[in-house]
């Protein structure tokens, strides 16, 4: 089982919202998930990220793996520095 730290899409037809979920890697996109750690909402400007960041941790120290996207969102977000002070 490949776990992934992903988006999933929610709103409106040109409106979208996601959120980030973590979800084995066999699932559809909008399907079944394990949980949800954060928000990402790209119709706003500046965009709107929000993160859990001890959740995000304890997934990826379990081995789940960020997407490229999410990948970007994170570093964005400097969750990165977060848990190299940590």
């Amino acid at each position: 089982m490949s776990v992934k730290i992903r988006l999933s899409r929610h709103g409106a037809k040109k409106k979208p919202f996601y959120r980030i979920v973590v979800a084995d890697g066999r699932y559809p996109r909008d399907g079944r998930f394990l949980e949800t750690v954060g928000t990402y909402n790209p119709m706003v400007d500046p965009h709107e990220v929000t993160l859990n960041n001890d959740r995000i941790a304890h997934w990826m120290d379990n081995g789940a793996i960020p997407t490229d996207t999410v990948n970007s969102l994170l570093k964005q977000k400097g969750f990165y520095e977060v848990v190299k002070s940590a």
